[in-house]
This record gives C-alpha cells, structure tokens and sequence, in this order.
C-alpha cells in the first residue's frame, strides 16, 4: 500500500485510534481472568469447575440474545447514527472491568459475570459490523476494501498486542479500565458523525419502528438461508462442517485456559504466550501462506487441511502429558485458522439475497454456541477434576466436519 492510499483512509483515523486501543485492553483481560475469577470463588484451588459452570452459562446467554441485538442493533445504527451506537457498544466493556479494578473479591465476580454477559450481548460482534458501516460512510468505493482490511488487521494486531502487554505487566484491572474509558471519550471528541439523525419528535415512533424492522428482517433472512441450504447440496456440505467446526471449537476455547490451570498450574504469563503464538500465526497464514497456497491446490485441500490440523490441536491439548505440549498445540492455530477463509469464497459464490450475502452458515455460531456451552461444560467439569482429556469431545465433532 503507498502513502497516497494510507492518506486517502485518515477519515478513519478517529475510529481506528480508539478501536485498536478498545482491543487491546479487552485482549489484555483474557489471560488475566481465569486466575482472578478461580482466586475469588475456588480459593486455594487451582481447579473451579464454579467459574465453569458460569461460563457455560454466559456462552449460552449470550448466544440466545445476541442473534437478536445485532441486527436491531444494526438497524439503529442506519437510522440514528453510528457514533450514539459505537459510544453505547464500546461504554458497556467498561463497567465490568471497572468493577473487578474496584474490588475482586466473590461477590464482585458475580457481579461481574452478569454486567459481561450484558456487554457481551450489546457489544459483541456489533462494534465491528457497525465500524465497517462507518468506514463505507467515509470512504469512496474503490477504496472500501482496503478500509475494511486496515479494520480486520488492526483487529489481529491488536490481539497479540494486548497478550504481549498482559504477558509482561502486572495483574491490575485498573489499567485496562482507564484503557477503556479512554476509548468513548475519544470517540465523543473526535469521531465525525455520518448519518443524519431524525427530528427529535420523531425520534421514539422511529425507534420503535426500527426494532420491529430489525426483527422483521431476521427472521425473513434465517427463512431464506434455511431455503438456500435445502436447494444447493453444496451448501448443505458447506453449513454441516462449519456446524461441526465451530461446535468443537466454540467448546474448546470456553474451558481451555481452566483446564490448562488445572492440568499444569499455568497462570496470565502461560495463557499470554499460547493465546501470542496463535494471533501471531494467524496473522502470518492468513497474509503470506493463504495467498500463495490457494491458486496452487485449491480452497477444498485447503479446508481438508485446516480442519485435520484442527482436530490434532484439540487431541494434543487432550493428551498433553507435559507443559510444553499446549505450547506445540497452539502453534497448529497457524493451520487451522485458515477454514473460515477457505470456507467464505465456496459460500459467497453460491447465492446472493437482495445484494447481500445470505447464506445458512451465517447463522451458523448462534447454535454450536449454545450446544456447546451445554455440551463442554459439565463433561468439562468432570475432565477437569480428573485431569483427563478435556478437549477429546470437541475433537469428536470437529471429525464430523472433515469433508
């Protein structure tokens, strides 16, 4: 990319800023609170299978109502605005973290889980769909993709940048919450709104208006996926592996780092250099591997591929016998991170609804989600305890996704 390009993005620049830094902070706390949460209500312990339980819980909840929050969400944002959306996503990571800075003790946590499950719900997913939104607001056509492209790659940046961070400061919530405050309040001075509000009299009939459409055009939009798939046999293949793919996965990342704790005693710096050594590699396949590869053998051998490097990654985490294992496990996310891109150029040459793209697997995550929070948490609880192979059943389903 040359300079003229990067000059003709700084329309962007007062939403990359406080993105990249929202990122981060939230990448910051994921090695972090496994340690803080089995602390507070398993002390003593390096096993909680309560915080399981909870987790479990969480994933399910939020899988429910984030099917219906993100298009509403979506919808509010072309009529009111994407700068009221993006302030109201971003400001509800604040609060959990905020608490847990104030005090981590049992009852906070708890408190915690139900303020996260809350942002989770508001904020999860909707803070990329609607940044995208604003980035085709400000960008002429023809340099949209690369604006999207500098969205998902500051995205991948700042993920392995918030596990090198957590990696080497301390254990303190407090920097990751000034982290997060600063991220609405830069965006209220400085973010340029694009979509002009209605009159202030019309504002309440219009945003009821604008949920009720929402709602409308999600289930009009699951129908037609459910009538593409039962149509194209290619589709049905293509929806059955990423059921399966994301049902194993989903299950494996919910429980993973408890495990890990259990099994080795691993702590922030342990869970930084394995989550480091995935988003550095998926980074490096996705750039330099995949462009190469895929003329040369095809997205079919690609995806073949991906998803048996995915199954060894949940059987060595299943079977580690020695700290360094998870480590060599992790380095398979190199591979495995390539199914969705392998996956996305077979779906999006099927069937296009209306000029958007609808096909079944976009509704694909809600219920692996939900079947996997079901699924993984009480076997987990019992692997866990035991210290037997936790990652075994998502590696189960993962073998149902191989084409």
């Amino acid at each position: 990319m040359d300079l003229r390009s990067i000059r003709e993005l700084r329309p962007l620049l007062h939403l990359l800023i406080p993105l990249c830094v929202h990122w981060i902070a939230e990448e910051m706390t994921v090695s972090v609170l496994v340690d803080v949460t089995t602390r507070a209500l398993c002390p003593g312990k390096t096993t909680c299978t309560e915080a399981i339980y909870i987790t479990g819980v969480q994933q399910t909840v939020v899988g429910v109502f984030k099917m219906i929050v993100l298009p509403v969400l979506g919808q509010l944002a072309d009529d009111y605005g994407r700068k009221p959306l993006l302030l109201l996503t971003l400001s509800t990571t604040i609060f959990p973290f905020g608490l847990l800075a104030w005090n981590d003790s049992k009852g906070f946590v708890y408190a915690y889980y139900v303020l996260r499950t809350i942002s989770y719900i508001i904020s999860q997913g909707s803070i990329f769909c609607i940044s995208v939104a604003y980035a085709a607001d400000v960008v002429e056509d023809g340099k949209r993709a690369i604006a999207f492209g500098w969205i998902t790659g500051l995205f991948s940046a700042s993920h392995v940048l918030g596990n090198l961070l957590a990696r080497f400061l301390p254990e303190d919530h407090i920097f990751e919450a000034s982290l997060l405050i600063f991220c609405p309040v830069y965006m209220q001075l400085f973010l340029v709104e694009t979509v002009q509000a209605p009159p202030r009299q019309d504002q309440d009939s219009r945003c009821f208006n604008s949920i009720y459409k929402a709602l409308q055009e999600r289930c009009v939009s699951m129908r037609n996926a459910v009538n593409v798939v039962i149509r194209s046999e290619t589709l049905k293949r293509i929806a059955l592996i990423s059921f399966f793919y994301e049902l194993g996965m989903s299950g494996i990342s919910s429980v993973l780092l408890y495990y890990l704790k259990s099994a080795f005693g691993f702590n922030k710096n342990q869970f930084s250099e394995i989550l480091m050594m995935v988003g550095i590699g998926s980074i490096v396949s996705q750039i330099l591997v995949l462009p190469v590869v895929n003329p040369l053998v095809g997205e079919k051998v690609i995806l073949c591929i991906a998803i048996f490097s995915s199954i060894i990654y949940a059987l060595l985490y299943g079977l580690a016998w020695a700290p360094w294992v998870p480590y060599l496990s992790a380095s398979f996310g190199v591979i495995y991170v390539l199914v969705k891109p392998a996956m996305n150029p077979q779906k999006a040459t099927r069937e296009t609804i209306a000029g958007t793209l609808k096909t079944p697997s976009s509704h694909d995550n809600f219920l692996p989600e939900l079947l996997a929070a079901d699924d993984m948490t009480y076997p987990s609880d019992e692997y866990v305890q035991e210290r037997l192979p936790l990652c075994r059943l998502g590696m189960y389903y993962q073998l149902f996704a191989v084409p």
